[in-house]
């Protein structure tokens, strides 16, 4: 796996915040909590939610991006939507109370990996930002349940690659975004063959290989993660 920096409290507002970086891949990440304010269909549940936003930043790669094609674009939906239901899979929002903690994810500098990087970043700042509540005495029973943590399996040449770059991720034959619980379920395995199909040995070798990066990304997280 490549190398793994978390600087947290990296922004001064806020309700938690860090820069993940994995490589050459920084995403920061900040958690707003908005007080008695849940989508419509919380309400009748009385259940709080946990949501995220997702961008890259006009330069994050190596050709510019108009902000409002990025904003607008199938692909950031499909990811913030991902980040998301990675987030509330380990929150009971029951517990959460009547808010909203929307978690913006952005990325700095793309080299591979920013969707997987925007969740391990996501679950720092929530944490924080539910620290804070209990530190304000605003809720007194944690509701997040695990940790959640995620990276990326290739295939490239026939070789598998843990937790790809940018130029690995473009030659990869099959490519693989795995997202698991710190207890080791799986929230979300996303899959695809982009120039050789794959056999069922083949995929359990690659779901092994991500286990093991995500287990060595929880270390990390845990360290900077005090409740």
């Amino acid at each position: 796996m490549r190398k793994i920096t978390v600087t947290p409290n990296y922004v001064k507002f806020g309700d938690g915040s860090c820069l993940f970086q994995t490589g050459d891949t920084k995403v920061l990440c900040v958690a707003t909590i908005n007080e008695d304010r849940v989508p419509p269909h919380c309400e009748a549940k009385e259940i709080g939610w946990v949501s995220a936003e997702y961008a890259m930043l006009p330069h994050a790669g190596k050709e510019r991006t108009a902000r409002q094609r990025s904003i607008n674009s199938g692909r950031t939906h499909e990811i913030q939507r991902l980040i998301g239901r990675s987030l509330r899979a380990i929150v009971d929002l029951s517990k959460l109370g009547r808010r909203t903690i929307v978690i913006d994810c952005d990325v700095i500098q793309a080299d591979g990996g920013t969707r997987t990087a925007s969740i391990n970043g996501a679950y720092i700042a929530l944490s924080q930002a539910i620290a804070k509540l209990i530190k304000e005495k605003k809720l007194f029973d944690n509701p997040i349940k695990d940790s959640v943590g995620a990276t990326s399996v290739g295939m490239v040449k026939n070789k598998l690659i843990l937790d790809m770059c940018a130029a690995e991720d473009n030659e990869a034959q099959v490519d693989m975004n795995v997202v698991m619980t710190g207890s080791g379920k799986f929230i979300e395995v996303q899959a695809t063959a982009e120039g050789k199909e794959f056999s069922g040995q083949e995929l359990n070798k690659m779901l092994n290989m991500a286990g093991k990066g995500i287990k060595e990304i929880i270390k990390i997280q845990k360290k900077i993660v005090k409740i």
